[in-house]
């Protein structure tokens, strides 16, 4: 689902930026190097719960929300990859990151639009659209169309559900 929703990437699909077959190698090595495997995980409840911290198992795998401002990567500055913390899926490049004042770690573009699947989500009162991990299907957080980026989106992840790694 992706409507109203609008992906820096698919611009450069779209013909607004000229692409090319360079650019088109050097972003596949990129990917390549980012080691993007979109192969499925299943696993069962009991073993989510034995591989995940009792914080990451409520937002990844129950839809939790970690409480504002108390996040390992809300202020978090380094260079490198935040990835999904239940299966290491390559999510967000740490340029990507801002602060956006809300209390959680916010990204105006993912790394790879097939890297998450968004949902519609109308919990709590409210519509929203939810944020999952396309590889294990992990809750990450909600997205909405008031960022600053390219595609003017503001990817709002909780901290439990990601890693971080540095860049070498």
């Amino acid at each position: 689902m992706r409507s109203g929703l609008f992906f820096y990437n698919d611009r450069k699909r779209r013909g607004r930026f000229p692409t090319c077959q360079l650019h088109r190698s050097i972003e596949f090595q990129i990917f390549a190097k980012l080691n993007l495997n979109m192969e499925k995980i299943t696993k069962s409840e009991e073993e989510w719960k034995a591989a995940l911290s009792p914080i990451q198992y409520q937002i990844l795998r129950q839809k939790g929300t970690e409480r504002a401002f108390t996040g390992a990567f809300e202020k978090h500055k380094e260079t490198g990859m935040y990835t999904c913390a239940a299966c290491g899926n390559p999510l967000f490049r740490s340029d990507t990151k801002y602060d956006s004042g809300s209390g959680w770690p916010s990204f105006f573009d993912v790394v790879d639009p097939k890297a998450v699947k968004l949902n519609t989500d109308q919990s709590h009162g409210m519509t929203r659209v939810e944020v999952v991990c396309a590889r294990c299907e992990g809750h990450l957080g909600h997205v909405f169309d008031d960022g600053p980026g390219p595609g003017g989106q503001r990817f709002c992840i909780n901290s439990a559900s990601l890693d971080f790694k540095k860049q070498d």
